[in-house]
């Protein structure tokens, strides 16, 4: 599994070429075994191929348009909108999309306690693991995946789709890699530790 971490890369190219189901159910169950706070597991999966995939992308066109001329959720990141088409258009050549949910999450306009707001940290810290997981399992079956937070550009109209009880937290594109991208720069080990002895 070290390989796996630093083989994988975020892939937005895919072979049009489906995904075994078995292979599906192991990423699913390696998010199913992540570390979570209090043993919570706060994660929902919701798989979306073929048709279903197609109703979620065109909940998510319409989540742009409402961005661009509507009322914005997020109106400080106009600039970002083209990205998110281009997410869009990623998701469509993948075939598997699989949105996660927390469970235990409030509306993302909520008003939250100091306790409220820890327990939403620690369940993301969880579903983070989860979805860390779900990658380099994919990554070591030979499949490519991408981990999209684009999805806050149509989160009405995604969770609207998905009859969500939970707070949408991400959505994860795996497919067969199309491409074979270089690793990017990451920051030195001397630039983010700090020893104290």
């Amino acid at each position: 599994m070290i390989s796996a971490i630093y083989d994988r890369r975020s892939i937005r190219k895919f072979l049009p070429r489906p995904l075994a189901e078995s292979d599906i159910i192991d990423i699913l169950q390696s998010g199913i075994v992540a570390p979570s706070s209090k043993n919570r597991q706060p994660w929902k999966y919701i798989v979306a191929q073929g048709a279903a995939k197609d109703e979620a992308l065109q909940a998510f066109y319409k989540g742009i348009s409402r961005e661009e001329k509507q009322t914005a959720l997020l109106p400080q990141s106009r600039q970002y909108l083209e990205s998110a088409k281009r997410t869009v258009a990623i998701m469509a050549e993948a075939p598997v999309i699989i949105f996660v949910e927390n469970t235990l999450g409030k509306n993302i306009l909520a008003e939250f306690t100091p306790e409220e707001h820890i327990n939403e940290i620690c369940n993301i810290q969880s579903i983070s693991a989860a979805i860390e997981n779900m990658l380099l399992t994919a990554v070591d079956k030979g499949i490519g995946g991408l981990w999209i937070g684009d999805i806050f550009f149509a989160y009405p109209e995604l969770c609207a789709w998905l009859h969500s009880d939970g707070q949408l937290i991400a959505a994860l594109a795996f497919g067969y890699p199309a491409e074979s991208p270089p690793a990017r720069p990451r920051k030195k080990l001397a630039d983010v530790v700090v020893w104290r002895n």
